[in-house]
C-alpha cells in the first residue's frame, strides 16, 4: 500500500514541472501527499471497515469523509461538488482518480470477479463511466496477478486481452506526452512503467520522466511494483512516511497488517 502513497509523493514535486528524465531528486523539499494518497487510504479504510449490504455507499462514504479531513490535497474542482454535497449523486468522470485510488482493492480480494465488482462499486457514484471502471478494474488486477507472482508478459497479455489497453514503450511516448487526466491516455503509460522496469524505485524514475500527470502515473505504477517486488528501499519508504500524517499512516499499517502486504 505504501507503494502507491510514496509513488504520488515522489510524483507531487512534478506534475506541473515535469521532467524528461530519470535522474531527478527523489525527494525535494516540497514534495507532499496528495488526493491520490489521500483517496487510495479512503479506499483501504473502506475495506477495513466494509458494510457488505451496500459497498458503493460505504466507499463513497469514506470518500466524502477523507475530503472532508483533506480538502486542501488537491483535489479537482469536479470532484470538490461531488464531495462537498450533501447527497450522493452520480457523476460520470473518465478521469484516472478512479484508478489512482484502487490498490487496497487489488490486495484485499482473492478472485478476479470479486476485485471487479468492488472497483466498480468504488466508481458507481463519482466515475460511473465505462472507460474509467474499465481502467481502475485493470490496475487492480495489475496488483493482484503481480502479488500472485503471475510472470509480467502474462499480466500484459490479460490485460491487453481483456481490456484492450495498448501498452506502449515509454521512450516512444515521452517526447510528445502531454497533462491528460483521462483514463485511456494515462493509465496504460503506468502500466507500461512498471512492466519495462526491474525494481520499485526504476519503476517510479520511469514512470515520472514520462511527464504529463507526474504523481497519479507514478502512484499508479508504484502500487502494482510494490506488489510485484515485495518491497520498497528503507531509505525510500523511511522519507516517504516522515511526509505523511499519522492518520494516513495508521490506516496504511492496519491494512498491511491485515492483508500481509
Amino acid at each position: 500500500m505504501y507503494g502507491a502513497v510514496i509513488g504520488d509523493i515522489i510524483g507531487s514535486c512534478y506534475e506541473w514541472h515535469n521532467v524528461r528524465t530519470e535522474d531527478f531528486e527523489l525527494f525535494p523539499r516540497q514534495a507532499r501527499f496528495t488526493d491520490d494518497s489521500v483517496l487510495t487510504v479512503a479506499i483501504a479504510d473502506s475495506i477495513l471497515n466494509m458494510d457488505l449490504k451496500s459497498p458503493r455507499k460505504c466507499y463513497a462514504q469514506h470518500i466524502k469523509a477523507y475530503y472532508s479531513r483533506y480538502p486542501h490535497a488537491g483535489f479537482g474542482q469536479m470532484f470538490i461538488n461531488w464531495a462537498e454535497s450533501d447527497s450522493l449523486y452520480v457523476q460520470r468522470s473518465y478521469g484516472n482518480g478512479a484508478s489512482m485510488r484502487v490498490s487496497a482493492i487489488g490486495w484485499a480480494f482473492e478472485d478476479e470477479e470479486t476485485i471487479r465488482k468492488h472497483v466498480r462499486e468504488s466508481c458507481h457514484y463519482t466515475h460511473h463511466n465505462n472507460e474509467a471502471i474499465k481502467c481502475a478494474q485493470a490496475v487492480a488486477l495489475a496488483v493482484f496477478y503481480a502479488r500472485k507472482g503471475v510472470d509480467k508478459n502474462e499480466i500484459r497479455r490479460r490485460l491487453e486481452n481483456e481490456f484492450k489497453l495498448s501498452f506502449v514503450p515509454i521512450a516512444d511516448l515521452r517526447d510528445g506526452y502531454q497533462f491528460d487526466a483521462r483514463s485511456s491516455y494515462s493509465v496504460p503509460p503506468a502500466i507500461e512503467a512498471f512492466l519495462e522496469t526491474d525494481d520499485y524505485e526504476s519503476c517510479i524514475r520511469r514512470a515520472i520522466s514520462l511527464g504529463g500527470d507526474s504523481d497519479t502515473i507514478a502512484a499508479i505504477a508504484g502500487g502494482i511494483a510494490e506488489a510485484y517486488y515485495r518491497e520498497i528501499p528503507d531509505h525510500i519508504v523511511n522519507k516517504g512516511k516522515l511526509i505523511l500524517d499519522s492518520g494516513l499512516k495508521r490506516v496504511l499499517n492496519q491494512f498491511e497488517e491485515k492483508y500481509n502486504v
